[in-house]
């Protein structure tokens, strides 16, 4: 067995709000940005989601989170491609990497949007059974971001500003390969693989010959390997939902403890059609979870391990779950704060 060594510790929030106070939720998300380079995370994800109380353009807040931040990587986990213009898309997010001097990290993931039946022509131009939500749209995003010029070198566009050779603008050296996909199944972990996207997997995923999520997530990654088709390195990040009790009051253990009482039966048995399974939550003392990420072979076969926040707690919850995590758990796990691996380096 691998033993875990984990170098990239991350965060995901819901940055959600309570209902009409937007600014309000928004304020106290950027701030958990804040707390969490303060703390040494080397990158802090947002949620990104539609007709919620949460984050829906997470291109406008991390843009925001650039101006509040100076060290810490930003992150999307994940944007749905079915709700986006490649293009358009591709201009926003390489104006924020260029804002936040090359820290931004894109989670995607492909597919009909959710919501698009609801939303009818509020969202599509055309027949959406004409559309193609596929894998496709997520590789046109990734040709928008790749420095590429439109056209043939006689193409000029002409302005005001002058006279210029076409491509997508600003370009944003290296977000290409800051490119993540968010995988649950083995089809679109192959499709990763293959075309050279990092592979976020999480909490849930898709149980294909197995009902164990754990066999599921190491054959994912077995998988992931070896379709990787570039010559650097290829990045796995793993999401667990981890909840320490020790630095909790009596009040908020309880409803810690509450949380994942209700979600637990969930855990149990597969999901659908598609078999979706759920990891447990590890909610407990930080040796209890200490103890079971140690035990998990998923956790010793990747070194990023992102911390994934439950929904609906206030600011001072996620800071004492950040600052639990940091100084109890993640040092048993072999990881050290970025500016003491430099330091030792040097």
């Amino acid at each position: 067995m691998c033993a875990v060594r984990i170098d990239h510790l991350a965060f995901l929030t819901p940055g959600n709000y309570p209902e009409g106070a937007p600014l309000a939720g928004f304020e106290r998300t950027l701030e958990l940005f804040s707390t969490g380079e303060a703390l040494g995370y080397a990158s802090a994800w947002v949620r990104q989601r539609h007709l919620e109380r949460a984050v829906s353009s997470a291109a406008t807040f991390l843009a925001a989170a650039s101006q509040r931040t100076t060290r810490i990587g930003l992150g999307a986990a994940v944007i749905q491609m079915g709700y986006e213009n490649p293009f358009r898309l591709a201009e926003d997010l390489a104006t924020v990497d260029v804002l936040s001097k090359g820290c931004l990290n894109i989670g995607l993931s492909a597919g009909a949007p959710a919501h698009g039946i609801l939303l009818g022509e509020r969202l599509f131009d055309a027949n959406p059974e004409l559309i193609d939500f596929s894998h496709a749209r997520v590789e046109r995003l990734r040709r928008n971001l790749a420095e590429e010029w439109l056209g043939d070198e006689d193409t000029f566009v002409e302005s005001a500003a002058g006279r210029v050779r076409p491509r997508v603008t600003p370009h944003a050296p290296g977000l290409t390969e800051r490119l993540w996909y968010g995988g649950g199944s083995r089809r679109s972990i192959e499709w990763a693989g293959r075309n050279g996207f990092n592979l976020l997997i999480g909490n849930i995923t898709t149980g294909e010959g197995t009902d164990d999520y754990r066999d599921a997530q190491l054959r994912q990654i077995d998988l992931f390997r070896s379709h990787w088709s570039e010559a650097r390195a290829p990045r796995i990040a793993l999401g667990r939902v981890i909840v320490p009790l020790d630095g909790a009051d009596a009040r908020t253990r309880q409803r810690y403890r509450a949380f994942v009482e209700e979600r637990h039966a969930r855990t149990l048995t597969p999901h659908g059609e598609r078999r979706t399974l759920f990891a447990p939550d590890l909610v407990g003392t930080a040796d209890e979870i200490v103890s079971r990420l140690l035990k998990d072979p998923v956790v010793a076969q990747v070194r990023e391990l992102r911390l994934e926040l439950p929904y609906d707690l206030p600011f001072e919850n996620y800071q004492q779950i950040l600052e639990d995590v940091v100084k109890r758990i993640a040092p048993e796990l072999g990881w050290r704060p970025e500016v003491e691996r430099e330091a030792a380096a040097a």
